[in-house]
């Protein structure tokens, strides 16, 4: 009998498992119905802004407004590494994890080397990797939080901080690894060079590309504004996809949490039966055995 109780303990524990899986699958997808509606909203808006910026600092060498292109040697670097501040969602901040000590490790090598690397740290699931194995860099903690607030006014303090560092030479590059969404199904861990910004190259064949664009009032002043806004709107754009990819992972995460506690609830429930009819035996047999005992006696 004590086999068929500890059986039904842990069907009951996986049942009161298989209920938070459940809750916790139907509230990542209403957040992620919220999440994706704001990147699919944003995206379009943020690669049109992209390419617009790429095509511009493309054709505008020698002017001042193009500081935010000009490729200088790498002395100093940045890696922006975006993950979740929670876990249970599967490989998701691993898969961004990864992607992060890759660039760390091979492009940024050097950099690391010299003691000229800084990683800067949003959600507290990088932050837990990073502060045990990289003591060797510079951890920048202050924007761990970030994801109690995507508000455009408080990303943008973040993004205006590595603006102002890369323009100041205190970084002569930044790249942000983030997770890219896809579906709910699909994340796809991504680094992205931020600064400086990527120039759109020509094809093979194809003349240079030039920015047909007319400024009024006044080119400076109109760049002086267009172009800090649109990298504020891009790096907002990288949260958000990791925002929405974020409750994608859990979601699907917590859906195939369900469905083996109901495959293994099948299996206990069949072992259940199986030890609760091994003992209905057992005690038919011994009634059995009982009564022949007596017939023999009398």
């Amino acid at each position: 009998m004590a086999n068929l109780k500890e059986v039904r303990e842990r069907i009951s524990s996986v049942k009161n498992t298989q209920q938070i899986t459940k809750a916790m699958k139907m509230v990542s997808a209403a957040k992620l119905r919220r999440a994706q509606t704001a990147i699919q909203q944003m995206r379009p808006y943020a690669n049109k802004l992209n390419e617009m910026l790429r095509n511009i600092l493309s054709n505008l060498e020698g002017d001042a407004s193009s500081s935010f292109g000009v490729e200088r040697p790498v002395e100093k670097a940045c890696v922006v590494v975006v993950t979740s501040n929670r876990g249970l969602c599967g490989g998701f901040n691993s898969g961004v994890i990864k992607e992060a000590v890759k660039a760390i490790n091979e492009k940024y090598a050097e950099q690391r080397a010299n003691g000229n690397l800084s990683i800067l740290l949003i959600g507290k699931k990088g932050r837990d990797y990073f502060t045990k194995r990289y003591q060797d860099v510079n951890l920048i903690e202050d924007h761990v939080l970030l994801f109690d607030d995507l508000s455009f006014d408080n990303v943008s303090k973040v993004s205006q901080s590595l603006m102002d560092a890369f323009l100041e030479g205190g970084y002569d590059a930044v790249d942000v690894v983030y997770s890219g969404f896809k579906n709910a199904a699909t994340q796809i861990p991504t680094a992205q060079q931020f600064l400086p910004v990527e120039k759109i190259e020509a094809e093979e064949g194809e003349s240079s590309l030039k920015a047909d664009y007319i400024f009024e009032p006044s080119k400076e002043g109109l760049l002086e504004y267009l172009i800090p806004s649109i990298l504020q709107t891009q790096f907002q754009r990288y949260l958000l996809d990791t925002h929405a990819a974020e409750h994608g992972a859990r979601m699907t995460a917590m859906d195939k949490a369900s469905e083996n506690a109901e495959e293994l609830l099948r299996d206990l429930k069949i072992s259940y039966n199986k030890a609760r009819q091994e003992a209905i035996t057992n005690e038919i047999l011994e009634i059995v055995g009982g009564a022949a005992a007596l017939e023999a006696g009398n």
